[in-house]
């Protein structure tokens, strides 16, 4: 049976990594990215700005995280549905869609390329300039990125990022505006899957739950809606030195 049959099936171990992806792909396969203070697991700052808290968060957790971010810094809390402590301010906050392969035609495409580190420039130019979401100086190192050239130039791209054990996201899926229509994405997406269905794992996804264009698309792939989600960005408090030498948040 499958992983993507599993889930069908009902809840089972493989279902959970889903619902905490990035703690279990910083606990698994990515084990070598993990900064870790206490329960709370982060990757470096400029891989992803994916932190990973514990299932149950209490003030202890909370207090490794500011410490562990640091005063002042923004923090991702994919998946997150608890509550923020009073003095956090949510900079960010939408709804999300998780999905899982029920029968991707997937394959590998003859005009996509592999793209590395000499790549980071462009590859951070097509993101800023279409949005897909976080892709840092070294996100590349995550997995396997694959990109489509035309007349030199990068015009779409996919790759992977999260990488619970069994599991691995395609992500950054995005194409020049100037190149849209062409089924560039589908392709670069089928590609990224049929890489990884050849190692024995399954693809998933996210995408923002009011981006009807994207969703209609992953459906019609082969994707089926798994749970609903939450992407959501909070702020550390800003510190203050006390007469006593300690310091303290300030809301």
């Amino acid at each position: 049976m499958s992983a993507a049959e599993r889930v069908t099936a009902g809840r089972t171990a493989a279902d959970h990594v889903l619902d905490n992806p990035a703690r279990a792909s910083l606990t698994g396969p990515h084990a070598h990215f993990a900064e870790r203070r206490g329960r709370v697991l982060r990757y470096p700052v400029d891989v992803s700005p994916w932190l990973a808290l514990p299932e149950d968060p209490g003030a202890d957790d909370w207090a490794d995280v500011a410490a562990l971010a640091g005063p002042g810094q923004e923090i991702a809390l994919p998946g997150f549905r608890g509550e923020i402590p009073d003095g956090w301010e949510v900079t960010f906050h939408v709804d999300g869609v998780q999905f899982v392969d029920d029968g991707l035609a997937a394959a590998p495409d003859p005009e996509a390329v592999r793209l590395g580190p000499a790549d980071v420039p462009e590859m951070l130019d097509l993101v800023a300039r279409t949005r897909p979401g976080p892709f840092l100086p070294r996100t590349v190192e995550l997995g396997t990125y694959l990109g489509i050239r035309r007349e030199g130039a990068l015009v779409a791209m996919a790759g992977e990022r999260l990488h619970p054990p069994g599991w691995t996201e395609i992500s950054a899926v995005c194409t020049d505006a100037g190149f849209r229509g062409e089924g560039l994405a589908t392709r670069l997406t089928l590609a990224v899957a049929h890489g990884i269905r050849a190692r024995g794992e399954t693809p998933f996804l996210h995408t923002g739950a009011g981006n009807t264009r994207a969703v209609r698309l992953y459906e019609s792939l082969g994707f089926r809606l798994r749970r609903r989600t939450r992407f959501l960005s909070a702020r550390v408090p800003e510190l203050r030195p006390e007469e006593d030498g300690r310091s303290v948040a300030v809301g």
